[in-house]
């Protein structure tokens, strides 16, 4: 079975010796890998998957040229990026344009990192403009240790962001919120326009949770994810296998509905 994983994190090689140990320490979690994108599809390969998705992010309106520069060249074969705008710099609706034109897949917001709270109106703009493009967006979704009094993206957030913008495909990391299963239930199930990713689900779900939520949001609005190099395909996917799908089922989730989405053909 083919396996894409729509959801991993690399740094360039100068920063990732440094980057890497700083991001273990604020979230206190282990990592897998050196960082770097050929340690990257390194892993994932040598785990048996086929391909995954870069998420980049420019936490500095002045990083947004190099982040997608450098999410552009990442792209390589199975191997695709979201580039990633600072939603409140003057220039983030610019660089979306140019974001499409470098071939990107899409645009990855982290709002803990990125200091605003999704349903700001002075980030709208750039949902918009998103929605006008065909860009989707991945929202870091729910908890996150680097503000873990003050959650930027809850689930009840993303619900009003789809009413709001129902063009915009928007990918809620996380099963749909980070250590928030609950309120995901609550306020996401069925939303038309929301996709989920598994990203490191093993850190809160147990398959029965994880499995029953993936069902009632619609199995075509899931994509197989790690967060990697903050877990691995072999974790993620024991969890997936215990939800009890069936073989055409894990087929949809581990990379038909990412081949639908964004219009690629694993090879």
């Amino acid at each position: 079975m083919k396996i894409f994983d729509m959801h991993t994190h690399c740094f360039p090689d100068a920063l990732a010796p440094k980057a890497l140990p700083h991001l273990a320490e604020i979230s206190k979690s282990p990592y897998y890998g050196s960082g770097t994108y050929s340690d990257l599809c390194e892993k994932v390969l040598s785990a048996g998957g086929s391909g995954a998705m870069l998420l980049h992010i420019a936490t500095k309106p002045s990083q947004m040229t190099s982040v997608n520069n450098f999410a552009a060249a990442c792209q390589h074969g199975n191997f695709y990026s979201f580039g990633s705008v600072f939603p409140t710099a003057e220039n983030a609706v610019e660089e979306l344009h140019r974001i499409k034109e470098l071939g990107l897949k899409g645009v990855k917001l982290h709002p803990d990192y990125q200091f605003f709270f999704v349903n700001e109106p002075a980030v709208f703009p750039v949902y918009e403009t998103a929605a006008e493009l065909r860009l989707p967006i991945t929202f870091h979704a729910g908890r996150d240790p680097y503000s873990p009094d003050t959650v930027h993206c809850t689930p009840e957030m993303l619900a009003e962001i789809s009413a709001r913008f129902p063009t915009l495909k928007i990918i809620a990391a996380h099963m749909g919120g980070m250590e928030m299963p609950d309120e995901v239930e609550k306020h996401l199930l069925g939303c038309e326009n929301v996709y989920f990713d598994t990203a490191f689900a093993t850190r809160t779900l147990d398959p029965d949770r994880c499995g029953s939520l993936i069902r009632r949001h619609g199995i075509e609005k899931v994509f197989f994810a790690t967060d990697f190099p903050w877990s691995t395909i072999e974790k993620e996917m024991k969890l997936l296998k215990g939800c009890g799908f069936s073989g055409e089922e894990l087929e949809m989730i581990c990379h038909k509905n990412a081949e639908r989405v964004f219009g690629i053909s694993l090879v």
